[in-house]
């Protein structure tokens, strides 16, 4: 009977030819060459792991949103007084229209001109112009209802869109703007820099388009300057006092 020859576990063999039998010897490996084995890593930590990860991405995802929000909203706002810039104001003056235009409402425009505004640039600097701008939109915020707009749409040109008001209300304003921009002086080093304004208003119909109303109110505004030319309001507006 012949007996199984004895073998190690955990040993591998092989088979090699003798003169009467196969016979079983073990294979050599060099030391280090096995293969390590590898923890697997909890199934738990790594949910845990994938989780957090899933969670700042939704951060940072929101993040992204939230700033490209605010930069399509900066693009319509005049950097330097922070009202709207001439791209917003075209947008709400043309919602306005349709909103006249389908529920019946009032609206007016006024359009509003510096005076004298120049020297204060050529005499002092366009800081101190930049000074007076801010102090000018200010004052026109601060003087009309938060549902109205005001817009800079040009260097020292300003609009007030005046909602749910009459054609005597509305000239009744333009007028109280124009008495505002001059109340609104602007300390200056040792000068006080006072400038005057002209405004005009046009009331806003179911069929205008755009470009009519603001054409409208640039004309009446216009008037309004040669008419303050003529006969000034405010005795020594538009001066600059050093």
């Amino acid at each position: 009977m012949k007996q199984k020859s004895a073998r190690s576990p955990g040993k591998a063999v092989a088979l090699v030819p003798s003169q009467s039998k196969w016979r079983r010897e073990p294979i050599h490996r060099p030391a280090g060459t096995d293969k390590p084995k590898v923890a697997k890593p909890r199934t738990g930590a790594l949910a845990m792991r994938l989780a957090a990860e899933v969670e700042r991405l939704a951060a940072e995802l929101e993040a992204s949103r939230a700033r490209i929000t605010d930069l399509e909203a900066r693009v319509d706002v005049d950097p330097l007084t922070e009202t709207l810039n001439r791209r917003g104001f075209e947008r709400e003056l043309k919602r306005a229209i349709a909103y006249v235009k389908r529920y019946g409402v009032s609206a007016a425009l006024v359009y509003i001109d510096l005076d004298e505004f120049k020297p204060v640039n050529d005499r002092h600097g366009h800081a101190a112009g930049d000074a007076v701008l801010i102090a000018v939109a200010t004052a026109l915020v601060r003087h009309v209802r938060a549902s109205d707009v005001v817009a800079r749409i040009g260097g020292d040109e300003f609009v007030v869109l005046l909602w749910n008001v009459s054609g005597p209300n509305a000239t009744a304003k333009a007028l109280a703007l124009e008495a505002a921009v001059y109340a609104t002086p602007v300390r200056w080093g040792s000068s006080t820099l006072a400038v005057g304004a002209s405004a005009g208003m046009t009331l806003i119909g179911p069929l205008d388009a755009p470009a009519e109303v603001l054409a409208r109110a640039d004309a009446a505004m216009y008037a309004r300057k040669s008419e303050r030319r003529t006969f000034p309001r405010v005795q020594g507006e538009g001066q600059i006092t050093r």
